[in-house]
């Protein structure tokens, strides 16, 4: 089969499946065209495709959704950027294979990354299907353990000090809240005062920042892919990722992680729902490094009721977050001051 019969054969949404099988055979030698082209659910709407050559390698192209976008939504460039960056730290993401600014291709930008083995979690049906009890414990460090490493990589030292302003990183959430909120207000024919009483006590209470790294913004196990070993093979969806505040990516990761096994806040059909997962227990202490981070870290050294692993939130040295198992302590939150 040529490759002009194969793309007859053949669509993809928002894709010119000939030109980018071109663009892809001109400017890349990871792959030959012509490809079997697999729709991939998931990934915020962005139009998200496996390919694959007649030698089985396989590969995945990723563009925007179709049709007028929000200013900055579905960031190619972005995305781009930041595995193009973390690749070559060791950092677990999908190889960067390349990427086409040239809008006559196919009508968006595009990049393509190298496929990454592995399965996200989206419920506990997925879990289950795809995690041993037993292995839920690996599931986790390997978990908050990337993050603490994505959080100790230095972006001026690796190219990533133009993503974005590094100060205020929570006020720049408060104010982007604030302004979707009132531009919705016409269209919902709906508004609440509370919402504005919200915003003025969120500015005037926020904690303060005391450093700057990569932060990815939707930091959870839907965004990340678990090999076989229950360990993360890629982190992935990097269009919300920008520079600020760790602690923040920090809270927001932890928000759907049980206290205990009858938690009444945790989401029923959440991944973390199941057991065989370390809670976080009450909070004990507050807990400042010798930077002065404000950390809210629950540590005690046994748990009588569950037997459950340990995990141990260290505080923060040098200006980096790290998170890691150290002593055998049972459980582990942390959270920023003030939320």
């Amino acid at each position: 089969m040529t490759m002009n019969e194969n793309a007859d054969a053949r669509a993809a949404e928002g894709y010119d499946i000939q030109a980018v099988e071109a663009w892809i055979d001109a400017n890349t030698d990871y792959f030959k065209p012509p490809f079997s082209w697999t729709r991939l659910e998931g990934g915020h709407s962005n139009l998200t495709y496996r390919l694959e050559d007649d030698s089985g390698k396989r590969a995945v192209v990723r563009r925007p959704p179709m049709g007028e976008l929000l200013p900055k939504a579905h960031d190619m460039n972005r995305e781009w950027s930041l595995i193009a960056a973390f690749a070559p730290q060791g950092f677990p993401v999908p190889e960067p294979i390349g990427f086409c600014e040239d809008l006559s291709v196919t009508g968006a930008l595009f990049y393509v990354m190298g496929f990454s083995e592995g399965r996200p979690l989206f419920t506990n049906d997925d879990t289950l299907a795809w995690v041993p009890e037993a292995q839920r414990r690996t599931l986790a460090y390997s978990f908050i353990d990337t993050l603490a490493d994505m959080h100790a990589l230095d972006p001026d030292v690796i190219g990533l000090s133009t993503l974005g302003k590094k100060e205020d990183y929570v006020g720049r959430q408060i104010k982007a809240w604030y302004r979707s909120w009132e531009s919705s207000i016409a269209y919902a024919e709906l508004d609440d005062p509370r919402a504005h009483d919200f915003k003025d006590y969120f500015l005037a209470h926020q904690p303060e920042q005391v450093t700057a790294s990569v932060v990815h913004g939707d930091y959870y196990l839907h965004n990340c892919l678990f090999g076989r070993d229950s360990k993360v093979s890629a982190v992935l969806d990097w269009e919300l990722a920008t520079l600020g505040d760790p602690l923040a990516d920090l809270g927001y990761t932890l928000r759907a992680w049980p206290e205990s096994a009858d938690d009444p806040h945790l989401e029923p059909t959440a991944p973390t729902a199941v057991p065989g997962f370390p809670f976080q227990p009450s909070w004990l202490s507050a807990t400042q490094s010798e930077q002065g981070f404000p950390l809210i870290c629950s540590i005690t050294t046994s748990d009588s009721t569950t037997g459950r692993p340990p995990l141990f939130c260290t505080g923060f040295t040098r200006g980096t977050v790290r998170v890691k198992r150290a002593l055998r302590v049972s459980t582990w939150r942390a959270c920023v001051r003030g939320f």
